[in-house]
């Protein structure tokens, strides 16, 4: 799915994390949930003490987390290094159309977040009678801190509930493809968004804290609360180009050209490629379902699609549904 050449993705909420940056561990009671990079961190600094990332000591980092304008939270001046000028918040100045877009994945970052952030704004208050209120995305490469600890490659994306910030290493996409076995196509990357930003959303409407109360298992709060995040990614799909403009009052500006079948098939391969039985079974040669925290492949995969055909916020109720799979 390519974004339309002269969209305007100038408005994206992502800036650049800088590279490197010192240390940290997680912060008291820091949680961070992450859909893609194939783990859910739940560690308590209260109880255990101590630098649990193996970072070295504190002080200032590259594109610390800085206030955002509150006069026009979805405007220009969202973007920003943080204080200081690298090559991530160079090519991100440039990023203003879907033309570039389609060209670099820098710029896909920024015009994914800049449609996701669309949809959730005109959407969430008509679904949920919730105003949406904006997540930034930091872009790094290697590491940087954010308020739940060290943010880090090995990680992959996650969403940060206590700086509402979504962190993604600048790599990340080829490792998606390389490593996971995704199909490296438009969609499968931002599929990786949207599932963050769903992770957001659930935030806004109070739903992350059954992942901690519930943390590990097939049909754990974890897993549910992930698979409600991919049912969410889904929602903004069927959305996303235009399509459902009109139906049950909600229009958008759609930034993406129209969807087709082989843009699906790309999503669900982003969504098998991080199933928690793929992954176990590639790194240690089998599959412990009593220990997964995000879902099997195949879970992953029907839970988009249900939000992809649905486009409903109570379609993605995981936490009632008799099981996952």
């Amino acid at each position: 799915m390519t974004f339309n050449d002269n969209a305007n993705i100038g408005t994206g909420d992502v800036s650049s994390g800088g590279s490197g940056g010192g240390g940290g561990g997680l912060m008291p009671g820091g949680v961070a949930v992450g859909g893609v990079g194939g783990v859910i961190v739940m560690i308590l600094m209260v109880l255990f003490g101590g630098d649990l990332t193996g970072g070295g000591g504190g002080g200032g980092y590259p594109g610390q987390i800085t206030g955002q304008d509150q006069a026009n939270p979805y405007g220009q001046n969202q973007i920003g290094s943080g204080g200081s000028t690298d090559a991530i918040q160079q090519q991100l100045d440039q990023c203003t159309t879907g033309a570039d877009a389609n060209k670099n994945d820098l710029c896909l970052i920024k015009g994914t977040v800049a449609s996701v952030e669309g949809f959730w704004k005109v959407y969430l208050p008509k679904a949920a009678g919730k105003d949406y209120s904006p997540a930034v995305t930091k872009v790094f490469s290697g590491q940087m801190q954010s308020g739940c600890g060290t943010a880090s490659t090995e990680m992959g994306p996650f969403y940060c509930p206590l700086d509402k910030q979504v962190y993604i290493d600048a790599g990340f996409f080829q490792e998606l493809q390389s490593q996971y076995g995704s199909d490296g196509g438009q969609l499968a990357k931002e599929y990786v968004l949207a599932h963050e930003y769903g992770h957001h959303v659930q935030d806004i409407l109070g739903l992350l804290g059954r992942a901690q109360q519930d943390p590990q298992g097939a049909e754990s709060g974890s897993v549910r609360t992930e698979l409600q995040a991919d049912c969410f990614a889904g929602i903004w799909v069927s959305y996303a180009d235009g399509s459902r403009n009109g139906q049950d009052g909600i229009t958008i500006d759609p930034l993406l050209n129209k969807i087709n079948d082989s843009d699906i098939d790309s999503a669900l391969s982003a969504a098998a490629a991080v199933g928690d039985d793929r992954i176990q079974q590639k790194a240690q040669g089998r599959v412990t379902p009593e220990t997964w925290t995000h879902g099997s492949s195949a879970a992953r995969q029907k839970w988009f699609k249900i939000g992809y055909d649905k486009g409903s916020l109570n379609a993605c109720n995981t936490f009632d549904a008799a099981n996952v799979e």
